[in-house]
């Protein structure tokens, strides 16, 4: 095979080497040097003028050169990202779909610039990919890009100088102290928090009116940064110090309280947390530390957050832990506090600079003025551009025939273009005008037109010179604008200043984590309400009676002891102090008001009701029962400590325990009121004490048909009264007033027990049966079925009389 004769052209080996020597310290110097500028002045530093980084201000520009409105429908991220990334921004498209979404997430901006359509993100969580969320310019965004087409800013070539993109935005309102900025560059970063609109608009407007103010001045409108998401701010020196140097630091914690989160237990429920702390990162950090046995009291939390009440973060507390002490853990050892580092380094002239609020807010205002001073000549150069051809254009119709005719006989535009400007001594611009002019603008309503236009032109020309010549009118003018934007976009404060935590920390430090075991007392009331007191101090009389204040029972305990509850069908209920609400302190009668339902600690069947509390020591003598059918029983407090509940009576087929008395000497009077208004009362040192197996003895002997309605055990060395309420027996007690009757009880004489006793109560017409019976000391409360106190006639001496007409139905008496 013949052989492909060899190139004769120059041997690719044969050339001249030149190595350049270069100092590697110095080319490592000069790189980064240009690396950092590219870094600070390109990606992280935001600008002071507009408060925006070169990758956000693209962001904007694209979407205004798409022609995107919040008025008109959403686009695909994706095509925003992409013509920014293809025309104004060369980096990646995951840099400018994160600044982006940034500019939508309003927990992130305190005024949102994109809004967004779709999933962009939670404070826990990212946002889904951009082929799949849309957006548009929010209205904050216009005000960032109004009046860009009017020489406003400056415009500079873009990344391969084909396109034309702006230096900075006309931005018109103080976008870096409103919406803050974070970023890190090299050797230099930014941390600057948000702030409520109004009231930076405020300090920029009393700028403006008063040049020298001073940062007292300022800080009267600008207390504090206002966070997206509320929160509360916990000592302000730290933000004196950076509004003063631009340095500074501050503490944000989660705005929580304290409530009932079940009836029985008490929780720490959390509706608003720091600044970019989710509620994940709480749960989480809990958790952490209660595994690692680092924070007490805590039994479960749950986020209930929805989007009809916002974050809702549950945090329930153990029984016999101090809720206010749980919650300072919370903050010392939780994100529900954080430090907040302000950091105010911003672009000014090219340059990054460490800024305080006077000097921010200075920036920004001599940046407004010359855009609004560069927008002014720009319209003042239209106008007089506009006015200039309506001038030319009224000549021309004052001889429109002359015109006409010198038209038509010119040989071609030219020519007409130069005896146009001869003849009617028209400039150049004015005769293109002319030639270009359409014959129905040839009537005589156009020219009523042009001279309105004219005059109108002349009015806008001398207002806009003389904001030129007056600068004290233009800064009138950026005032009045910026205050526009702060009532057309300004809401309310959401983050509360706190001067300090101290008081709260030290008050929280000498608070223990756990409740102290102190003596207290247990109480139940007759629309079935339970609490405890905060002191075991005797229990007042006095004061206002409220709905739900009759209280049937009460038992002295301690806060972290057990109480009996007993019921109709001869059972006795364990209850714990603990788990019971507790109620203010209070000069006169305790209020149960604030109780929680007997239902919520324990579950009852149909038809079983709750009578009374007792102690569940083991001392004294007893409980004492009283059954339906006169049975009287007193039993032996052996009670079992192993079980909830357990019988202490055992009961016959058809009866049910009516009344049962803890009794505190063995020596009281045990009284039995029945419904055929019979009253009898004996010693309960004559009934001997038997185990909770017993059924009792014979109380008092009952004629057929007729039952117990109240059992009592009263001092018969105190001054006792008897009160009854008669009524029909075909009606619920409680629900018809019928005759009241109150006794002193000294008029009852003593009888043997299993006897018939004596009367009580004489029955008016329409009566036939006693429906409430009661005797205690005085005075004795009456209340109504839902609580509601109703009020007693005075004491007669008749025991056997007829009461008087009740003033509301009575469904319980207890003492007062």
């Amino acid at each position: 095979m013949a052989r492909r004769p060899r190139s004769s052209g120059p041997d690719l080996f044969d050339v001249e080497e030149k190595i350049v020597d270069i100092d590697v310290q110095e080319e490592m110097q000069g790189a980064y040097l240009e690396y950092a500028y590219s870094v600070i002045y390109s990606r992280a530093i935001p600008d002071a003028r507009d408060g925006l980084k070169p990758v956000q201000r693209r962001i904007l520009f694209g979407m205004h050169e798409l022609g995107l409105r919040p008025d008109k429908g959403h686009v695909k991220c994706s095509r925003v990202v992409g013509e920014v990334m293809g025309k104004y921004h060369p980096h990646g498209d995951g840099a400018i779909y994160d600044a982006m979404v940034r500019m939508a997430q309003p927990f992130t901006m305190r005024l949102p610039l994109v809004d967004g359509h779709g999933n962009f993100g939670s404070l826990d969580d990212g946002p889904a990919a951009s082929r799949y969320t849309e957006a548009r310019p929010a209205p904050a965004a216009l005000l960032m890009t109004g009046s860009l087409d009017e020489e406003t800013v400056d415009f500079v070539p873009n990344y391969d100088e084909q396109l034309m993109q702006p230096e900075v935005l006309p931005a018109a309102f103080p976008n870096l102290l409103v919406n803050g900025a974070s970023g890190i560059a090299v050797g230099m970063a930014t941390n600057m928090a948000p702030h409520n609109l109004g009231e930076v608009i405020g300090a920029a407007r009393h700028l403006i009116a008063h040049p020298d103010a001073t940062l007292d001045d300022l800080m009267r409108f600008v207390p504090g940064p206002d966070l997206p998401l509320g929160g509360r701010i916990v000592g302000l020196d730290g933000i004196r110090d950076a509004y003063e140097s631009g340095r500074g630091s501050f503490r944000t914690r989660a705005t929580a309280r304290i409530e009932n989160v079940t009836p029985r237990r008490k929780g720490i429920v959390v509706t608003e947390l720091p600044y970019l702390v989710g509620a994940e990162k709480v749960i989480e950090k809990v958790k952490q530390l209660v595994q690692s046995k680092k924070l007490q009291g805590i039994s479960d939390i749950n986020d209930l957050t929805d989007r009809s009440k916002g974050l809702h973060l549950v945090i329930e507390v153990k029984n016999g832990f101090n809720p206010d002490a749980v919650l300072e853990q919370l903050y010392k050892l939780t994100p529900m506090e954080e430090s907040f580092g302000i950091n105010n380094v911003a672009l000014v002239e090219g340059q990054p600079r460490t800024l305080g609020l006077r000097e921010l807010l200075q920036v920004y205002v001599d940046f407004r003025t010359d855009v609004v001073r560069r927008r002014t000549a720009y319209r003042l150069r239209r106008r007089q551009e506009r006015l200039h051809l309506v001038e030319g254009l009224l000549i021309a119709i004052l001889d429109i025939d002359e015109v006409i005719q010198l038209i038509r006989s010119s040989d071609d535009a030219a020519a007409a273009r130069e005896r146009l400007m001869q003849v009617f001594d028209l400039s150049e611009l004015q005769a293109n005008y002319i030639l270009e002019l359409q014959l129905r603008r040839l009537t005589k309503f156009s020219r009523i037109e042009l001279e309105s236009e004219r005059d109108e032109l002349q009015r806008e020309i001398e207002r806009l010179t003389a904001l030129l010549e007056d600068h004290e009118l233009l800064l009138a003018l950026v005032s009045d604008e910026l205050a526009e934007v702060a009532k057309e976009h300004g809401t309310p404060r959401r983050t509360v200043l706190l001067e300090s935590a101290g008081v709260t920390a030290s008050a929280a430090a000498s608070t223990p984590m756990e409740v102290p075991d102190d003596p207290c007392w247990v109480l139940l009331s007759s629309t079935g309400l339970l609490a405890r007191t905060s002191t075991d101090e005797p229990l007042g009389t006095g004061g206002a009676r409220r709905k739900h204040d009759a209280i049937v029972s009460r038992v002295r305990t301690t806060a972290r002891g057990d109480v009996g509850l007993v019921t109709s069908t001869g059972r006795l209920v364990r209850l714990s102090a603990l788990e019971l609400p507790t109620l203010p302190p209070t000069n006169g009668a305790p209020t149960l008001s604030g109780g929680a339902p007997l239902a919520a600690f324990v579950d009852l069947p149909a038809g079983e009701q709750p009578l009374a509390l007792c102690t569940l020591t083991g001392d004294g003598p007893g409980l004492a029962l009283g059954t339906r059918n006169g049975v009287v029983k007193r039993v032996n407090p052996d009670y079992p400590g192993n079980k909830d509940s357990f019988e202490v009576i055992s009961l016959k087929d058809g009866d049910s325990v009516v009344g049962a008395v803890e009794l505190t000497t063995g020596e009281e009077d045990l009284v039995f009121i029945t419904s055929e208004a019979s009253l009898l009362h004996f010693s309960a040192s004559g009934v001997r004490p038997q185990g909770r197996s017993g059924g009792g003895m014979a109380g008092i002997k009952l004629p057929a048909g007729v039952s117990v309605v109240g059992f009592w055990a009263v001092d018969p060395e105190a001054e006792n009264v008897v009160v009854t309420v008669a009524g029909s027996a075909g009606v619920r007690p409680g629900t018809e007033a019928g005759s009241v009757k109150v006794t002193p009880y000294a008029e009852y004489p003593a009888k043997g027990r299993a006897t018939g006793g004596v009367r009580c109560h004489r029955f008016l017409r329409g009566e036939d049966a006693l429906m409430v019976g009661w005797a205690g000391s005085t005075p004795p409360m009456a209340a109504s079925a839902n609580g509601v106190a109703v009020e007693l006639p005075p004491a007669t001496g008749k025991r056997d009389g007829s009461g008087t007409p009740a003033k509301a139905p009575i469904a319980r008496v207890a003492a007062g």
